[in-house]
């Protein structure tokens, strides 16, 4: 049957309960399982790093990844009008994590870019990397898979890889500087709008298309790396690799930088505080088990970490005992491991094409998915804002091709020579773990104290039909915002300000610049509930009480009485502390 022109059409679900468990993989599950964790694990002491990292998990990771995926499930709304539904006061949190979604979308597919230029080379007779006999090549450049050089003489000191200097000459174009722009470079500018074209139609017919793409992006990342992992674990070197991966250093324990990190890694590898859980879980119907998935879902996430470390560090391992090098001297994290490390231990090894091949398709799976399904999620959220005007036939492909070219003009300053500094800039800044944390404080308060954590509690169990653990009723209340403002405070005492390769010292302007973009998402939280309050009608109390007030899900809403005033543990646990001190 047609579709009537000017009808609002409906929302949907997700065809399957295997499609919405790959969608979530699919954002959760990216570039900084492979490229960041493995290297905090081996900078932060080792397999002593699991213990901080553990501790999130259990207090911070699993309570918030449920909640929020229960909160889209049970309100069937995007990341902000789910607030809406559940805690008008808090709407800013949905705004300011939008905002981050909408950043991260500006300038995390131009890694993709960066990768499918890197692929198209894996093809060539000789890798382009591996040598020094191109035209961007300098006279300092050295080929490191030929050249065993003692690391205190002068010429390594005074001396480029090769690898970097295709990184940096040849993919970057580097310029000196942040106000230094330059041209714009054409080739990464076609492997974007490639990327993008591609990002487009995975998205453009909503959950209809985004659930049947996953299946292949959400799964063929484990195949390789599964190929990887093998390749690497029987190169001469790789035990050595591994070893220094997860070699435990407790004494690492007593540094508060190291849980810091591991409490950072833990909210950017659940995608927790942007709404996308929620605006995941707001598809799946009412009765489906989000508790159960949710757990399995965050099993595999660390998982998946903990074994692409074994895959990068015996690579790692291989190229160190190649080159004569100690592994601290070739470990790299982010972008350096992706784009100069990991390409350099390829072209040292037999049939280096296929190899390369192999990773860099990974390294696109990985981020692709993450990218269209972060793009799904600032669609409906915006779309749900506006249901009358964007959910009609033909309007959701428009605005999806409007907010691909916004972003696509937004980021071309990435694509010139300077663009490597605003790469950083936004990175460091935009959707900087102190933004995540800030919102997930203000989530777990407004959730476990204002909504209740109780009521949450009894609207998950009669979503699943199971109770949970009385562990995350704890957690919601008390040990989650506990231990995420904590970790915020931390982080601004521990603020160091972003550099560029440890040498460059960005402008005073430029930082100004990312704190803006910081406090832009941040700011919104406060600054919402104040416009609220002062907008509203009545007095003060009242207007606190009409924005603490939820609006009641029909089918909830003759079952939410009789678990008000249910005694859980927790509850229990409450009132013998009140009673003992009155």
């Amino acid at each position: 049957m047609g579709k009537v022109k000017g009808q609002i059409e409906e929302r949907g679900n997700w065809g399957s309960k295997t499609e919405f468990i790959l969608a979530v993989a699919g954002i959760v599950i990216g570039l900084g399982n492979v490229w960041r964790f493995p290297y905090l694990c081996y900078k932060n002491g080792g397999g002593a790093f699991l213990v901080p990292y553990l501790v999130f998990v259990v207090t911070c990771g699993v309570p918030l990844f449920l909640l929020e995926t229960a909160m889209g499930q049970y309100t069937q709304e995007g990341g902000i009008t789910c607030w809406h539904r559940l805690c008008p006061l808090a709407e800013g949190i949905g705004y300011a994590g939008q905002l981050i979604v909408l950043y991260s979308c500006m300038y995390y597919i131009i890694i993709l870019a960066w990768a499918l230029f890197y692929l198209a080379f894996s093809f060539s007779s000789q890798l382009p990397w591996a040598s020094c006999d191109n035209i961007w090549n300098t006279d300092a450049c050295v080929n490191l898979a030929e050249n065993k050089l003692n690391l205190s003489t002068p010429m390594l000191l005074n001396s480029t890889s090769s690898v970097t200097e295709f990184w940096q000459h040849r993919v970057l174009a580097l310029s000196g500087g942040i106000e230094k722009v330059g041209k714009i470079n054409w080739e990464i500018l076609l492997c974007l709008i490639v990327m993008w074209i591609i990002c487009y139609f995975c998205v453009w017919k909503g959950v209809k298309s985004t659930g049947k793409v996953v299946y292949f992006t959400a799964t063929f990342p484990y195949v390789m790396l599964l190929v990887l992992l093998i390749r690497g674990l029987t190169l001469p070197g790789a035990l050595q690799g591994v070893v220094f991966y997860l070699y435990p250093e407790p004494a690492r324990l007593a540094d508060p930088q190291v849980w810091m990190e591991a409490g950072a890694q833990i909210f950017f590898s659940y995608a927790l505080g942007t709404a996308s859980l929620t605006v995941l879980g707001s598809y799946n119907k009412y009765n489906y088990n989000c508790y159960r998935s949710s757990l399995w879902l965050c099993l595999l996430n660390s998982s998946t970490s903990v074994i692409a470390g074994f895959a990068v560090f015996s690579v790692l391992g291989f190229m160190a005992q190649k080159q004569g090098l100690p592994i601290e001297e070739v470990a790299e994290s982010g972008p350096g491991l992706a784009f100069i490390a990991y390409p350099q231990a390829v072209a040292m090894m037999p049939f280096p094409q296929l190899w390369a091949a192999c990773f860099f398709i990974m390294i696109i799976l990985l981020g692709l998915d993450t990218q269209f399904v972060a793009m799904e999620v600032f669609m409906t959220s915006v779309i749900d804002l506006f249901p009358t005007v964007l959910r009609k036939a033909g309007r959701r492909e428009i605005f999806l091709l409007l907010f691909c070219l916004f972003c696509f003009f937004g980021q071309l300053v990435m694509v010139t020579e300077g663009g490597m500094y605003v790469f950083q800039l936004f990175d460091y800044y935009a959707c900087s773990g102190a933004c995540l944390l800030f919102l997930c404080v203000f989530e777990s308060l407004a959730m476990g104290w204002v909504f209740g954590a109780e009521k949450m509690f009894g609207i998950i169990e009669d979503m699943t039909n199971s109770r949970p653990n009385y562990w995350f009723m704890l957690c919601w209340k008390y040990l989650t915002p506990i231990v995420s403002l904590a970790s915020f405070v931390c982080s601004l005492v521990k603020y160091k300000p972003l550099t560029f390769n440890r040498w460059y010292v960005y402008p005073d302007w430029a930082y100004v610049l990312g704190w803006l973009l910081a406090l832009s998402s941040i700011l919104l939280v406060p600054g919402w509930a104040l416009g609220r309050m002062f907008a509203g009608k009545g007095s003060i109390k009242q207007r606190w009480s009409h924005l603490c007030s939820p609006d009641t899900n029909p089918h909830f809403a003759c079952k939410i009485q009789n678990k008000r005033h249910e005694k859980t543990p927790v509850t229990e646990m409450e009132d013998l502390f009140r009673s003992n001190t009155n």
